[in-house]
C-alpha cells in the first residue's frame, strides 16, 4: 500500500495529480517522463488507485477494497500494456492490448485505466494506432503513458496527452529516505546520493546490492594505483567490469565522484563535502599529482566514453582509451 506522501521528492506531480483528482479534472492521456528508475510506474500506480478508490477524500484511502485490489495488482481496470518483443512495441500490441479492449466498459471502478512504461518504445505505426484512441476516447479511459525519453514520440501523441516530467529528488531527501526508510549508514547513503544523481530507484539498488560495493571499492582501487599500473593490469581489471550486475557507466559514475572529490580538495585543501573522506591520503597524493587542466580532461573523457558505449562502439577499445587518457594526464 502507498499513498501521495510516500512518493519521496516530486512535490510539483503530487500537488498536480492531487488538484486534479480533487476537482474532477480527469485527462484522458497523461505523459510522465523521467529517468529510468526514477518511479514513474510507481507514481502511476498510486494515480492509479486514487482514481479507483471508493474513498470520498485523501484518495488513495489505502484501505478499501479497490485500493486493495489495485495495490496487490489484480485491479480489473487497471491494465498493464506489455508487449512481445523487448525492444520494441509494435502495432498489434496496440490493438491487442489497447485498442480492441477500451470499447469494453469498466468492471467494477468508475475509469478503465491503461499504464504503459517504456512508451517510447512505440513504432510510429504503433504511435498511429495509439493516436486514433487517443483523439476519441471513451468517457471512462485512461491512458497513462510512462517514458525516458519524450524525443522518441511523435508530436501528435505529446500534444494529446497532459504532459508531466520527474525531477530529481533533492540530496537530502534522498538521503534522509535512504537512512530513515532503509537504514542506511551515514556514509554509506552519502555514497549513494552522489552516484544517484537525484534517482531514487538508482539509490535503493546501490544499498541494496552489495555488488555495487564490490565494484566501487574496485573502481576507487583502480583510480588510486593506476600511475603504478601497466595497461595490460588496468585492462585485466576493466574486463572484470562486465562481471557486475552493474551497468558500465555505474563504474565510469564511480570514477567521476572520485576526480569530483581530488578537484575539490585540490581547490579548497578541505576534506568536508568529498564524498570518500575515508581515502584522503590518497586524494591528496592524486590532487598533488594531477593539474587542473589534467582533471577537467578527464572529467571530459569520461563523458566521452559514456557516450561512446551508448553508441554501442567496441568496449575494451572504448574503455583503454579513457584509461590511457587518465594516465596521460599525470606525466
Amino acid at each position: 500500500m502507498a499513498g501521495f506522501n510516500d512518493i519521496v521528492g516530486q512535490d510539483h506531480l503530487k500537488e498536480q495529480l492531487k488538484k486534479s483528482l480533487q476537482e474532477g479534472n480527469i485527462s484522458h492521456a497523461y505523459l510522465l517522463n523521467g529517468e529510468l528508475r526514477s518511479g514513474k510506474e510507481y507514481i502511476a500506480k498510486i494515480f492509479a488507485a486514487a482514481l479507483q478508490c471508493n474513498h470520498e477524500t485523501d484518495k488513495p484511502c489505502q484501505n478499501c477494497p479497490s485500493c486493495a485490489k489495485a495495490f496487490s495488482g489484480n485491479h480489473p481496470d487497471i491494465i498493464f500494456v506489455t508487449h512481445e518483443k523487448p525492444n520494441t512495441i509494435g502495432v498489434e500490441d496496440i490493438r491487442n492490448k489497447i485498442n480492441n479492449d477500451i470499447g469494453i466498459k469498466p468492471y467494477h471502478g468508475p475509469y478503465k485505466i491503461y499504464i504503459m512504461n517504456e512508451a517510447e518504445k512505440m513504432t510510429v505505426q504503433a504511435q498511429n494506432a495509439l493516436l486514433k484512441t487517443l483523439e476519441e476516447p471513451p468517457a471512462y479511459a485512461v491512458i497513462i503513458l510512462l517514458t525516458c525519453s519524450m524525443e522518441a514520440l511523435l508530436p501528435t501523441i505529446i500534444s494529446r496527452c497532459v504532459n508531466m516530467s520527474m525531477k530529481p529528488v533533492p540530496n537530502a531527501a534522498l538521503k534522509n529516505f535512504l537512512m530513515k526508510e532503509m537504514r542506511v549508514p551515514d556514509y554509506k547513503a552519502d555514497i549513494a546520493v552522489a552516484f544517484a544523481r537525484g534517482n531514487l530507484g538508482r539509490a535503493k539498488i546501490m544499498v541494496a546490492n552489495e555488488d555495487f560495493d564490490k565494484m566501487r571499492d574496485d573502481a576507487v582501487s583502480l583510480m588510486k594505483y593506476i600511475d603504478e599500473m601497466e595497461i595490460s593490469e588496468i585492462m585485466e581489471d576493466i574486463r572484470k567490469i562486465k562481471d557486475y550486475k552493474y551497468d558500465v557507466e555505474d563504474y565510469l559514475d564511480i570514477i567521476m565522484v572520485w576526480y569530483r572529490d581530488v578537484l575539490l580538495f585540490k581547490a579548497t585543501n578541505d576534506v568536508n563535502g568529498l564524498i570518500f573522506k575515508n581515502e584522503i591520503q590518497y586524494i591528496k597524493r592524486v590532487a598533488q599529482k594531477y593539474s587542473y587542466e589534467g582533471i577537467e580532461n578527464i572529467v571530459e573523457a569520461l563523458e566521452k566514453a559514456k557516450a561512446r558505449l551508448k553508441a554501442n562502439v567496441n568496449y575494451d577499445m572504448t574503455m583503454e582509451l579513457l584509461l590511457l587518457t587518465i594516465q596521460e594526464q599525470l606525466h
